[in-house]
């Protein structure tokens, strides 16, 4: 399992990190390859809605391989139209990243409890520390 326990406490220090510098409280989620959640950590006062968003873009990111923002875009058109009717932990919300390792997906992380801009910027930060890491 490549999200083990200690690397999945280093993503989570990393999203706090990052977080603490913009500003923002934060909910973080990790899931594993298939979806099924590794970690999830509520820090401050996060937003109350990031509690049930932030693993849907975790579990989301890991079983489309996409960005929710790219999912997000691709359901507004005709070839995702509908896609989270059909499984209801599907969350089209920005703040959710893949995880790769050699071109095959290893995961999924959800941020939210910022702006679309600040859970993204949050996201990207972990997945470079994650490729730093596992690299």
């Amino acid at each position: 399992m490549i999200l083990s326990d200690e690397l999945c406490d280093k993503l989570c220090a990393a999203a706090r990190e990052k977080s603490k510098e913009i500003g923002v409280d934060i909910s973080f989620a990790i899931s594993d390859e298939n979806g099924l959640s590794r970690v999830y950590r509520r820090y401050g006062q996060a937003l109350v809605l990031s509690i049930t968003l932030v693993p849907g873009k975790a579990y989301t990111a890991a079983i489309t391989q996409c960005k929710t923002k790219d999912v997000a875009a691709a359901a507004e058109g005709a070839s995702l139209m509908g896609i989270q009717t059909n499984d209801p932990r599907i969350t089209l919300v920005a703040g959710g990243y893949p995880l790769f390792v050699n071109g095959k997906i290893a995961g999924g992380i959800g941020v939210g409890g910022g702006t679309e801009e600040q859970d993204c910027k949050i996201a990207e930060y972990v997945v470079s520390v994650f490729e730093k890491l596992v690299g």
